[in-house]
């Protein structure tokens, strides 16, 4: 049986732990990182005065996971984590991340599936699909628009401890390769504006007349996302040789694994658009009863959304199970499985 829609945020754990205390040196500096945007007076410097106050969504945003991501991208420089913070804020607001790509701009692109969201890895980090050969024949700004869009859709079902993205490029059939210039303005943004996102890149069935063009690309990639590139993983009839996914979490189609995935946009985008905002909703909802502010854990908003979750299944399930009685279509019931007058 086919499956059309993502799968969702699993519960379990993916041995995930809580983030680990700083060092003396390390805790200063995010302190320093921390105060400097929690200040009551803090405004973005170099924009308009009107606009210069951080929005909500920009709170939410500056995580205690974030500040960190930034510091160790800079090698805890915290002067230097602030100023790449800060251009990021502002990259946000410029491409629209907030307010322009939407669900409804953005899904003219997606109609093809070219990029669909499926999946956790055995690490619980989402799956973003990528096929090459449903590219179209033109690429336009909404091309990058699709790929931040999906992106920041992954981060949205990452579990508790969860912080990176599992990327899955599968070049098969009449596989059209992006430009030069697009996949050097994605790696770009990537690099700049997600520092530790990406955990895992596997690119399968990479023709051969391609490794020139990688071998272009490679010199502009940092040394900590090359490390996370797999050219031509071993696919058999196992599923994929690196153990990086179950089965059950893995589509069939180009990589081996039991889920039988089959691109229904009208189906698919809906699901996935409408399961993304109930959980942003939720994280946001738990954020601010948590105080609403800059440098809250990630980790301790996604654990009370998991719990509240869990607790959502057991409720219905007790409930279930409490009343246990069905209506016949004749008015009857049934009671612990007997017919009742």
């Amino acid at each position: 049986m086919s499956i059309h829609v993502p799968l969702p945020v699993p519960t379990h754990s993916h041995e995930t732990a809580p983030p680990s205390a700083l060092s003396e040196k390390k805790q200063t500096l995010y302190d320093c990182v921390l105060e400097h945007f929690a200040a009551v007076d803090y405004t973005l410097p170099n924009v308009n005065q009107e606009k210069a106050t951080l929005t909500v969504d920009e709170k939410f945003w500056l995580s205690y996971e974030c500040l960190l991501r930034y510091l160790r991208a800079t090698n805890w420089n915290a002067d230097l984590a602030i100023k790449r913070l800060e251009g990021t804020l502002k990259w946000r607001r410029e491409f629209g991340i907030y307010d322009k790509i939407t669900a409804e701009y953005i899904e003219p692109e997606a109609a093809t599936g070219k990029e669909v969201l499926f999946g956790y890895d055995t690490h619980g980090r989402p799956a973003i699909y990528v096929s090459p050969s449903k590219v179209g024949t033109e690429e336009s700004p909404r091309t990058i628009q699709l790929t931040v869009w999906m992106a920041e859709r992954a981060f949205d079902l990452m579990g508790p401890g969860v912080e990176s993205l599992a990327l899955m490029v599968g070049y098969a059939g009449n596989a059209k390769n992006p430009s030069f210039s697009l996949c050097r303005t994605t790696l770009d943004i990537i690099q700049t504006h997600y520092p530790e996102r990406l955990g895992l890149a596997l690119i399968a069935h990479l023709p051969w007349f391609l490794n020139a063009f990688v071998a272009l690309l490679t010199p502009f990639m940092d040394p900590h996302t090359r490390q996370k590139l797999v050219f031509n993983p071993v696919i058999n009839e196992n599923g994929l040789s690196l153990r990086v996914f179950e089965p059950d979490q893995l589509i069939q189609e180009g990589w081996n694994g039991s889920q039988r995935f089959t691109y229904s946009h009208c189906v698919y985008w809906e699901a996935l658009v409408k399961l993304c905002e109930k959980r942003r909703s939720r994280m946001f909802m738990v954020w601010h009863r948590m105080g609403g502010k800059v440098g809250i854990k990630e980790w301790d908003v996604k654990v009370a959304v998991r719990d509240e979750t869990i607790d959502a299944h057991v409720d219905v399930d007790e409930a279930l199970i409490d009343a246990h009685v069905d209506v016949d279509v004749d008015g009857a019931s049934t009671e612990n499985g007997q017919l009742q007058s």
